[in-house]
Protein backbone atom coordinates (compact mmCIF):
# COMPACT_ATOMS: atom_id res chain seq x y z
CA UNK A 1 0.00 0.00 0.00
CA UNK A 2 0.90 3.31 -0.53
CA UNK A 3 0.00 6.61 1.61
CA UNK A 4 0.29 9.79 0.64
CA UNK A 5 2.60 12.28 2.23
CA UNK A 6 -0.56 14.74 2.26
CA UNK A 7 -4.30 14.07 3.22
CA UNK A 8 -7.37 15.13 1.05
CA UNK A 9 -8.08 17.66 3.43
CA UNK A 10 -4.29 19.64 3.12
CA UNK A 11 -4.75 19.42 -0.20
CA UNK A 12 -8.02 21.04 -0.24
CA UNK A 13 -6.66 23.74 1.27
CA UNK A 14 -3.62 23.89 -1.18
CA UNK A 15 -5.76 23.68 -4.11
CA UNK A 16 -7.36 26.96 -2.95
CA UNK A 17 -4.42 28.78 -3.88
CA UNK A 18 -2.56 26.65 -6.38
CA UNK A 19 -4.53 25.00 -8.88
CA UNK A 20 -4.24 21.39 -9.94
CA UNK A 21 -2.26 19.98 -11.46
CA UNK A 22 0.84 20.39 -9.78
CA UNK A 23 3.95 18.46 -8.26
CA UNK A 24 4.98 18.56 -4.28
CA UNK A 25 7.38 17.02 -2.75
CA UNK A 26 8.13 15.99 0.78
CA UNK A 27 11.05 18.07 2.33
CA UNK A 28 11.35 15.21 5.47
CA UNK A 29 11.24 12.54 3.03
CA UNK A 30 13.79 13.84 0.91
CA UNK A 31 15.97 14.42 4.20
CA UNK A 32 15.46 10.87 5.91
CA UNK A 33 16.38 9.26 2.45
CA UNK A 34 19.58 11.37 2.26
CA UNK A 35 20.82 10.63 5.81
CA UNK A 36 20.10 6.88 5.20
CA UNK A 37 22.24 7.07 1.72
CA UNK A 38 24.99 9.06 4.10
CA UNK A 39 24.90 6.63 6.89
CA UNK A 40 24.80 3.03 4.91
CA UNK A 41 28.27 4.47 3.45
CA UNK A 42 29.31 6.04 6.14
CA UNK A 43 32.56 2.88 6.75
CA UNK A 44 33.78 5.50 3.32
CA UNK A 45 34.76 7.94 4.55
CA UNK A 46 35.24 10.11 1.23
CA UNK A 47 31.65 8.65 0.32
CA UNK A 48 29.70 11.74 -1.32
CA UNK A 49 26.10 11.75 -2.92
CA UNK A 50 26.04 13.52 -5.95
CA UNK A 51 22.15 14.40 -6.35
CA UNK A 52 21.72 13.49 -10.08
CA UNK A 53 20.21 17.37 -11.33
CA UNK A 54 18.28 15.94 -14.06
CA UNK A 55 15.86 13.85 -11.90
CA UNK A 56 14.39 17.07 -10.62
CA UNK A 57 15.86 20.16 -11.28
CA UNK A 58 14.61 22.46 -9.00
CA UNK A 59 17.45 24.77 -6.53
CA UNK A 60 15.30 24.73 -3.85
CA UNK A 61 15.05 21.15 -3.41
CA UNK A 62 18.47 20.92 -4.42
CA UNK A 63 19.45 23.45 -1.10
CA UNK A 64 17.79 20.93 0.71
CA UNK A 65 20.13 17.95 -0.31
CA UNK A 66 23.11 20.63 0.12
CA UNK A 67 22.52 21.09 3.52
CA UNK A 68 22.40 17.10 4.00
CA UNK A 69 26.12 17.13 2.27
CA UNK A 70 25.20 15.90 -0.98
CA UNK A 71 26.72 17.37 -4.17
CA UNK A 72 25.35 17.75 -7.67
CA UNK A 73 25.62 15.82 -10.86
CA UNK A 74 25.28 17.97 -13.72
CA UNK A 75 24.64 16.76 -17.48
CA UNK A 76 24.22 19.89 -19.18
CA UNK A 77 25.08 23.63 -19.01
CA UNK A 78 21.94 25.03 -17.38
CA UNK A 79 22.21 22.33 -15.17
CA UNK A 80 25.93 23.49 -13.83
CA UNK A 81 24.58 27.06 -13.52
CA UNK A 82 21.69 25.77 -11.42
CA UNK A 83 24.15 24.27 -9.55
CA UNK A 84 26.17 27.26 -8.87
CA UNK A 85 23.47 29.47 -8.13
CA UNK A 86 22.60 27.36 -5.42
CA UNK A 87 26.50 27.46 -4.13
CA UNK A 88 27.77 24.40 -5.39
CA UNK A 89 31.33 24.55 -6.86
CA UNK A 90 34.43 22.36 -7.14
CA UNK A 91 34.16 19.42 -6.61
CA UNK A 92 30.55 19.21 -4.48
CA UNK A 93 29.86 19.40 -8.62
CA UNK A 94 30.08 16.17 -11.08
CA UNK A 95 29.71 17.13 -14.22
CA UNK A 96 28.97 13.52 -16.33
CA UNK A 97 27.74 14.75 -19.69
CA UNK A 98 28.11 12.82 -24.09
CA UNK A 99 28.32 14.26 -26.85
CA UNK A 100 29.15 17.46 -25.06
CA UNK A 101 28.77 20.35 -26.03
CA UNK A 102 32.09 23.01 -26.22
CA UNK A 103 30.38 25.87 -23.46
CA UNK A 104 29.04 22.79 -21.19
CA UNK A 105 32.52 22.08 -20.62
CA UNK A 106 33.86 25.37 -20.15
CA UNK A 107 31.73 26.02 -17.37
CA UNK A 108 32.53 23.16 -16.12
CA UNK A 109 36.14 23.87 -15.96
CA UNK A 110 35.78 27.44 -14.80
CA UNK A 111 33.25 26.03 -11.56
CA UNK A 112 36.10 23.38 -10.45
CA UNK A 113 34.02 20.74 -11.27
CA UNK A 114 34.81 16.56 -11.41
CA UNK A 115 34.73 16.56 -15.32
CA UNK A 116 33.74 12.61 -15.98
CA UNK A 117 34.74 11.83 -20.03
CA UNK A 118 32.38 9.84 -21.58
CA UNK A 119 34.99 9.02 -24.94
CA UNK A 120 38.42 8.88 -25.61
CA UNK A 121 37.95 11.50 -28.00
CA UNK A 122 36.84 13.93 -25.34
CA UNK A 123 40.62 14.47 -24.14
CA UNK A 124 41.82 16.10 -26.73
CA UNK A 125 38.43 17.85 -27.45
CA UNK A 126 38.74 19.03 -23.67
CA UNK A 127 42.14 19.92 -23.88
CA UNK A 128 41.30 22.05 -26.98
CA UNK A 129 38.08 23.68 -25.52
CA UNK A 130 39.96 24.82 -21.63
CA UNK A 131 43.55 24.69 -22.82
CA UNK A 132 44.40 22.17 -20.31
CA UNK A 133 43.63 18.57 -18.25
CA UNK A 134 42.12 19.35 -15.03
CA UNK A 135 44.66 17.87 -12.20
CA UNK A 136 41.08 15.64 -11.11
CA UNK A 137 39.73 13.74 -14.15
CA UNK A 138 37.03 11.20 -13.94
CA UNK A 139 36.59 8.51 -17.39
CA UNK A 140 33.18 6.21 -17.57
CA UNK A 141 33.90 2.99 -18.05
CA UNK A 142 30.74 0.48 -20.32
CA UNK A 143 31.86 -3.13 -20.30
CA UNK A 144 30.01 -4.43 -23.37
CA UNK A 145 28.10 -6.70 -23.48
CA UNK A 146 25.34 -7.83 -20.70
CA UNK A 147 24.90 -6.89 -17.08
CA UNK A 148 24.10 -10.03 -14.87
CA UNK A 149 23.39 -10.39 -10.85
CA UNK A 150 23.10 -14.21 -10.94
CA UNK A 151 22.14 -15.91 -13.90
CA UNK A 152 19.56 -12.35 -14.50
CA UNK A 153 20.11 -10.41 -17.34
CA UNK A 154 19.57 -6.45 -15.54
CA UNK A 155 21.47 -4.48 -18.71
CA UNK A 156 23.02 -4.19 -22.20
CA UNK A 157 25.68 -2.22 -21.61
CA UNK A 158 26.88 -3.45 -25.13
CA UNK A 159 24.11 -1.18 -26.77
CA UNK A 160 24.51 1.82 -24.48
CA UNK A 161 25.95 4.43 -26.05
CA UNK A 162 28.04 6.42 -22.85
CA UNK A 163 31.47 5.05 -21.69
CA UNK A 164 34.76 3.72 -22.87
CA UNK A 165 35.86 -0.18 -23.41
CA UNK A 166 38.50 -1.24 -21.19
CA UNK A 167 41.31 -0.98 -23.47
CA UNK A 168 40.35 2.22 -24.61
CA UNK A 169 39.78 3.55 -20.53
CA UNK A 170 43.54 2.15 -19.87
CA UNK A 171 44.87 3.80 -22.72
CA UNK A 172 43.08 7.09 -21.69
CA UNK A 173 44.51 7.45 -18.11
CA UNK A 174 47.95 7.06 -19.23
CA UNK A 175 47.40 9.85 -21.68
CA UNK A 176 45.98 11.74 -18.86
CA UNK A 177 48.46 11.38 -16.53
CA UNK A 178 51.06 11.80 -18.81
CA UNK A 179 49.27 15.46 -19.65
CA UNK A 180 49.07 16.78 -15.46
CA UNK A 181 46.31 14.46 -14.26
CA UNK A 182 47.43 13.49 -11.25
CA UNK A 183 43.95 12.33 -9.55
CA UNK A 184 41.47 9.49 -11.09
CA UNK A 185 38.64 8.53 -10.69
CA UNK A 186 36.20 5.66 -12.99
CA UNK A 187 32.56 5.93 -13.10
CA UNK A 188 29.74 3.72 -14.42
CA UNK A 189 26.12 2.95 -14.95
CA UNK A 190 24.62 -0.15 -16.33
CA UNK A 191 21.19 -0.74 -15.62
CA UNK A 192 18.44 1.37 -14.76
CA UNK A 193 15.80 1.27 -11.13
CA UNK A 194 16.98 -2.14 -9.66
CA UNK A 195 15.17 -2.62 -6.40
CA UNK A 196 17.47 -5.23 -6.40
CA UNK A 197 19.93 -4.96 -3.17
CA UNK A 198 22.54 -6.75 -5.20
CA UNK A 199 22.88 -4.27 -8.11
CA UNK A 200 25.65 -1.72 -6.36
CA UNK A 201 28.14 -4.72 -4.74
CA UNK A 202 27.81 -6.28 -8.16
CA UNK A 203 28.92 -3.05 -9.89
CA UNK A 204 31.03 -2.58 -7.49
CA UNK A 205 32.81 -5.67 -7.66
CA UNK A 206 33.17 -5.28 -11.36
CA UNK A 207 34.82 -1.39 -10.97
CA UNK A 208 36.87 -2.36 -8.17
CA UNK A 209 38.55 -5.51 -10.12
CA UNK A 210 39.22 -2.44 -13.03
CA UNK A 211 40.53 -0.05 -10.54
CA UNK A 212 43.15 -2.92 -9.62
CA UNK A 213 43.48 -3.65 -13.39
CA UNK A 214 44.41 0.31 -14.33
CA UNK A 215 46.65 0.22 -11.39
CA UNK A 216 48.82 -2.05 -13.16
CA UNK A 217 48.44 -1.75 -16.52
CA UNK A 218 48.58 2.58 -16.46
CA UNK A 219 50.45 2.80 -13.80
CA UNK A 220 47.71 4.97 -11.59
CA UNK A 221 46.31 5.04 -8.57
CA UNK A 222 42.35 5.34 -8.99
CA UNK A 223 41.19 8.07 -5.94
CA UNK A 224 37.39 7.89 -6.40
CA UNK A 225 35.00 5.37 -8.07
CA UNK A 226 31.33 6.47 -9.07
CA UNK A 227 28.34 3.89 -8.59
CA UNK A 228 26.40 6.10 -10.32
CA UNK A 229 22.24 5.86 -9.84
CA UNK A 230 20.78 2.55 -10.97
CA UNK A 231 19.11 1.78 -7.72
CA UNK A 232 15.55 2.43 -7.66
CA UNK A 233 11.97 2.63 -6.17
CA UNK A 234 9.19 -0.31 -6.00
CA UNK A 235 6.38 1.43 -8.69
CA UNK A 236 4.27 -1.00 -7.68
CA UNK A 237 2.35 -1.27 -4.28
CA UNK A 238 3.50 -4.46 -3.53
CA UNK A 239 7.13 -4.77 -4.67
CA UNK A 240 9.66 -4.49 -2.51
CA UNK A 241 12.19 -1.48 -1.87
CA UNK A 242 16.04 -1.31 -2.14
CA UNK A 243 17.03 -1.87 1.24
CA UNK A 244 20.42 0.97 1.17
CA UNK A 245 21.83 -0.18 4.43
CA UNK A 246 22.31 -3.64 3.01
CA UNK A 247 23.68 -2.20 -0.31
CA UNK A 248 25.88 -0.16 1.49
CA UNK A 249 27.04 -3.48 3.21
CA UNK A 250 27.45 -5.40 0.24
CA UNK A 251 29.49 -2.79 -1.20
CA UNK A 252 31.43 -2.73 2.08
CA UNK A 253 32.16 -6.53 1.62
CA UNK A 254 33.80 -6.43 -1.74
CA UNK A 255 35.61 -3.08 -1.24
CA UNK A 256 37.71 -4.84 1.63
CA UNK A 257 37.44 -8.39 -0.75
CA UNK A 258 39.14 -6.42 -3.61
CA UNK A 259 40.18 -2.75 -3.10
CA UNK A 260 41.96 -3.23 0.17
CA UNK A 261 44.66 -6.50 -0.37
CA UNK A 262 45.44 -4.52 -3.70
CA UNK A 263 46.38 -1.39 -1.42
CA UNK A 264 43.66 0.91 -2.76
CA UNK A 265 41.80 0.73 0.88
CA UNK A 266 41.54 4.71 0.73
CA UNK A 267 39.33 4.88 -2.58
CA UNK A 268 36.50 7.44 -1.90
CA UNK A 269 32.75 6.13 -3.45
CA UNK A 270 30.21 8.28 -5.10
CA UNK A 271 26.80 7.92 -5.75
CA UNK A 272 24.26 9.87 -7.90
CA UNK A 273 21.13 9.14 -7.32
CA UNK A 274 18.24 10.78 -8.76
CA UNK A 275 15.16 8.76 -8.90
CA UNK A 276 16.28 6.89 -5.20
CA UNK A 277 16.41 10.08 -3.60
CA UNK A 278 13.60 11.85 -4.97
CA UNK A 279 10.69 9.71 -7.08
CA UNK A 280 9.25 8.37 -3.94
CA UNK A 281 8.95 12.15 -2.12
CA UNK A 282 6.80 13.81 -4.84
CA UNK A 283 3.58 13.22 -6.19
CA UNK A 284 1.14 14.77 -9.30
CA UNK A 285 -1.96 15.97 -7.87
CA UNK A 286 -4.85 16.07 -10.55
CA UNK A 287 -8.71 16.59 -10.25
CA UNK A 288 -10.70 14.54 -12.09
CA UNK A 289 -12.85 16.51 -15.10
CA UNK A 290 -14.41 14.19 -17.31
CA UNK A 291 -15.69 10.96 -17.49
CA UNK A 292 -16.29 8.94 -20.38
CA UNK A 293 -18.33 6.01 -21.35
CA UNK A 294 -17.49 4.08 -24.87
CA UNK A 295 -15.72 0.42 -25.04
CA UNK A 296 -14.15 1.60 -22.26
CA UNK A 297 -14.78 3.68 -19.15
CA UNK A 298 -12.45 6.59 -19.29
CA UNK A 299 -11.90 9.25 -16.58
CA UNK A 300 -10.33 12.57 -17.55
CA UNK A 301 -7.61 14.81 -15.49
CA UNK A 302 -6.64 18.11 -15.59
CA UNK A 303 -3.13 16.64 -15.83
CA UNK A 304 -1.34 14.72 -18.82
CA UNK A 305 1.53 13.07 -20.33
CA UNK A 306 2.99 16.38 -20.72
CA UNK A 307 3.05 16.64 -16.80
CA UNK A 308 4.23 12.76 -16.12
CA UNK A 309 5.54 11.20 -19.37
CA UNK A 310 6.56 7.91 -18.32
CA UNK A 311 3.40 6.12 -18.45
CA UNK A 312 3.04 6.70 -22.30
CA UNK A 313 6.44 7.25 -22.61
CA UNK A 314 7.54 3.51 -21.22
CA UNK A 315 4.44 2.45 -20.06
CA UNK A 316 5.56 2.58 -16.95
CA UNK A 317 3.30 1.97 -13.90
CA UNK A 318 2.79 5.06 -11.39
CA UNK A 319 0.24 3.79 -8.59
CA UNK A 320 -2.85 6.37 -7.77
CA UNK A 321 -5.00 6.84 -4.52
CA UNK A 322 -8.17 8.86 -5.33
CA UNK A 323 -8.50 10.97 -2.19
CA UNK A 324 -10.72 10.07 0.61
CA UNK A 325 -11.70 6.89 -0.69
CA UNK A 326 -8.32 5.21 0.60
CA UNK A 327 -10.52 2.32 2.09
CA UNK A 328 -13.17 1.93 -0.69
CA UNK A 329 -12.91 -0.61 -3.06
CA UNK A 330 -11.22 -0.99 -6.20
CA UNK A 331 -14.51 -2.47 -7.97
CA UNK A 332 -13.90 -0.22 -11.22
CA UNK A 333 -11.95 -0.52 -14.17
CA UNK A 334 -10.47 2.80 -15.35
CA UNK A 335 -8.53 4.32 -18.21
CA UNK A 336 -7.28 6.85 -16.58
CA UNK A 337 -6.29 9.81 -19.35
CA UNK A 338 -4.92 13.65 -20.16
CA UNK A 339 -6.26 15.64 -22.80
CA UNK A 340 -3.16 15.20 -25.40
CA UNK A 341 -4.22 14.40 -28.78
CA UNK A 342 -2.23 10.91 -28.26
CA UNK A 343 -3.83 7.49 -27.19
CA UNK A 344 -1.14 6.87 -25.24
CA UNK A 345 -1.82 9.94 -22.97
CA UNK A 346 -2.59 7.54 -20.31
CA UNK A 347 -1.49 7.34 -16.14
CA UNK A 348 -3.32 4.07 -16.48
CA UNK A 349 -4.61 1.38 -18.29
CA UNK A 350 -7.83 -0.65 -17.37
CA UNK A 351 -6.59 0.24 -13.52
CA UNK A 352 -9.13 -1.07 -10.54
CA UNK A 353 -9.81 1.93 -8.55
CA UNK A 354 -12.90 3.10 -6.22
CA UNK A 355 -15.37 4.91 -8.24
CA UNK A 356 -14.32 8.30 -9.56
CA UNK A 357 -16.26 11.32 -9.35
CA UNK A 358 -15.73 14.23 -11.18
CA UNK A 359 -13.67 16.52 -8.71
CA UNK A 360 -12.08 13.89 -6.99
CA UNK A 361 -8.78 14.64 -6.43
CA UNK A 362 -5.81 12.17 -7.60
CA UNK A 363 -2.70 11.67 -6.19
CA UNK A 364 -0.09 9.88 -8.68
CA UNK A 365 2.91 8.63 -6.57
CA UNK A 366 6.20 8.45 -7.46
CA UNK A 367 6.52 11.51 -9.05
CA UNK A 368 8.98 13.25 -7.88
CA UNK A 369 12.11 12.13 -10.19
CA UNK A 370 11.53 11.91 -14.25
CA UNK A 371 8.35 13.67 -13.69
CA UNK A 372 8.14 17.63 -13.51
CA UNK A 373 11.73 17.61 -15.53
CA UNK A 374 10.64 15.76 -18.27
CA UNK A 375 7.63 18.07 -18.86
CA UNK A 376 6.97 19.68 -22.29
CA UNK A 377 4.78 21.94 -24.08
CA UNK A 378 2.98 19.74 -27.03
CA UNK A 379 -0.60 20.77 -27.49
CA UNK A 380 0.33 24.25 -25.87
CA UNK A 381 0.26 22.56 -23.00
CA UNK A 382 1.66 24.63 -20.03
CA UNK A 383 3.90 23.11 -17.13
CA UNK A 384 2.32 23.26 -14.07
CA UNK A 385 3.64 24.62 -10.63
CA UNK A 386 5.96 22.90 -8.57
CA UNK A 387 4.91 22.66 -4.50
CA UNK A 388 6.86 22.10 -1.45
CA UNK A 389 5.29 20.49 1.69
CA UNK A 390 7.70 21.50 4.41
CA UNK A 391 8.53 19.75 7.65
CA UNK A 392 6.44 22.09 9.23
CA UNK A 393 3.10 21.42 7.74
CA UNK A 394 3.64 24.41 5.72
CA UNK A 395 3.51 24.85 1.66
CA UNK A 396 6.02 26.70 -0.33
CA UNK A 397 5.52 27.63 -4.14
CA UNK A 398 9.05 26.71 -5.88
CA UNK A 399 8.13 27.29 -9.13
CA UNK A 400 5.19 28.78 -10.39
CA UNK A 401 2.74 27.25 -12.83
CA UNK A 402 3.49 28.66 -16.61
CA UNK A 403 1.52 31.04 -18.74
CA UNK A 404 0.55 31.75 -22.32
CA UNK A 405 2.40 34.29 -21.58
CA UNK A 406 5.59 32.20 -20.89
CA UNK A 407 4.38 29.94 -24.04
CA UNK A 408 4.35 32.70 -26.24
CA UNK A 409 8.14 34.58 -25.03
CA UNK A 410 10.33 32.74 -27.20
CA UNK A 411 8.42 33.59 -30.26
CA UNK A 412 10.92 35.73 -32.85
CA UNK A 413 8.08 37.10 -34.33
CA UNK A 414 6.82 39.28 -31.61
CA UNK A 415 3.68 41.43 -33.39
CA UNK A 416 1.07 39.26 -32.64
CA UNK A 417 1.91 38.97 -29.24
CA UNK A 418 2.40 42.22 -27.91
Amino acid sequence: MKTPFVTKSQLEKIIETYPTPFHIYDEKGIRERARALNAAFAWNKGFKEYFAVKATPNPVLLDILKQENCGTDCSSLTELIMSEKVGFKGDDIMFSSNATPAEDFKKAAELGAIINLDDFTHIDFLEKTIGYIPETICCRFNPGGDFRISTQIMGSPSEAKYGMTEEQIIEAYKILKAKGAKRFGIHAFLSSNNTNNEYYPTLAGVLFKLAVEIQKKAGVDISFINLSGGVGVPYLPDAEPADIAVIGEGVRKVYEEILVPAGLGNVSLFTELGRYMLAPNGMLITKAIHEKHIYKEYIGCDACAANLMRPAMYGSYHHITVMGKENAPCDHKYDVTGGLCENNDKFAIDRMLPKIDIGDILAIHDAGAHGFAMGYNYNGKLRSAELLYKEDGSVELIRRAETPDDYFATLGVTKFFK
